[in-house]
């Protein structure tokens, strides 16, 4: 996520505090560190060839947006190259600001780009890794995105060739209380926004804490602000079945039939109607679900990678290192691995008083899951 100033909403959604909830029965293992950057990684994603694709989180206004990893796992060129890394006038077939992104079993790369910087209208870019060009692009104009939108992670779902985005509500001027799901249809463009503010979409009323301190920016009134997040984690079961999603700062995992969600003859009463509170969790960044159900969701408050298994649906921590600041998101790789980000948010000089404690190496981990996954989510 790219922190923007936010402020106190509604309270939290019928769910008892994590830390009466949380599993540690369970020694978690010790992630293995992949490759040192010398810049904060965002998201990551796979080609079907095994290439690293990853997004230089945007809270640091990197030059280069997005990024392939070379084969020393020390640096990197632009992906797909320079050119859609360089804002230009006169056209938007650049990468403006991405932190989400996810690649497919058909090689296709999909890019994010909130469009916050320059700004332009929000859009999905896919690059065809195989054949090594555009594959298509999909806007997400007004009323799909406000000026508040900020959507981040999302699902590819090729089965109903649809795409399912989290909006955390935070852009420019945002507070959370107008987080959403978008869906974007693959055949028609079309973009529709759902579940706008919803309990299950908006954040809860409680703050992001890092080493015993509250994350906060200055508020309108100048006085420090508590940083809370709207949807932002997101996945889909292997059937395509079943959408999760949750806000960052919040203590529920919900779900949705999918079935329900693309049904565009329900209202956002009747849709909100049918989700479902799936299970307890910390604040936590991105997700990723593997074949067998298991939900895997980065803890940014502890250094660690936490799991809710399918059965028994209680959460546990599964991957931890001390390097693990603010974990992002969460990836599987064709190498069998999950991927997951330490992007050092906490040490930026915006919570630390003006100095920079964040610096390189910026670390890629990754860990074995409890089953396989699908490839760049």
């Amino acid at each position: 996520m790219r922190i923007v100033i936010t402020a106190a909403i509604a309270a939290g959604f019928l769910a008892a505090p994590f830390g009466a909830l949380a599993q540690e029965a369970a020694e978690p293992m010790k992630a293995e560190i992949f490759a040192e950057l010398p810049q904060a990684v965002g998201n990551i994603t796979f080609t079907p060839d095994k290439r690293v694709i990853f997004s230089h989180h945007p809270f640091f206004s990197p030059d280069v947006r997005v990024a392939e990893l070379n084969p020393d796992r020390k640096s990197f060129k632009p992906f797909p190259d320079a050119s859609w890394n360089t804002p230009r006038p006169g056209t938007d077939r650049y990468l403006d600001s991405v932190l989400g992104l996810r690649g497919d079993e058909n090689g296709v790369v999909w890019l994010m780009d909130m469009g916050q910087r320059t700004p332009l209208t929000p859009k999905l870019v896919g690059w065809d890794s195989k054949r090594n060009r555009l594959h298509r692009i999909y806007y997400i104009p007004a009323p799909a995105s406000l000026p508040e939108s900020q959507h981040n992670d999302f699902v590819v779902d090729l089965k109903h060739r649809k795409f399912y985005i989290a909006d955390e509500g935070i852009g420019p001027g945002g507070d959370g209380s107008k987080a959403a799901l978008v869906i974007v249809d693959m055949d028609t463009g079309a973009a529709r926004r759902v579940l706008q503010g919803h309990a299950t979409t908006r954040p809860e009323d409680r703050p992001i804490t890092v080493d015993g301190k509250d994350l906060t920016v200055p508020g309108k009134d100048g006085k420090p602000a508590v940083i809370k997040v709207g949807a932002d984690g997101i996945a889909a079961d292997k059937d395509f079945r079943w959408l999760y999603y949750a806000p960052l700062s919040g203590t529920s995992v919900y779900r949705l039939r999918i079935a329900d969600l693309i049904d565009e003859g329900l209202g956002d009463a009747e849709l909100g109607a049918k989700v479902e509170r799936y299970a307890a969790k910390p604040n936590n960044g991105g997700f990723s679900l593997d074949a067998r159900g298991n939900l895997y969701l980065t803890e940014v408050e502890a250094k660690a990678v936490g799991v809710i298994p399918a059965k028994g649906r209680q959460y546990r921590r599964f991957a931890t290192h001390e390097g693990l600041s603010w974990p992002d998101g969460v990836s599987y790789s064709p190498d069998d691995f999950m991927y997951v980000s330490a992007a050092q948010l906490p040490q930026a000089a915006l919570f630390n008083d003006g100095k920079a404690l964040n610096k390189a190496p910026y670390y890629i981990f990754r860990f074995k899951p409890l089953a396989p996954g699908r490839i760049g989510h």
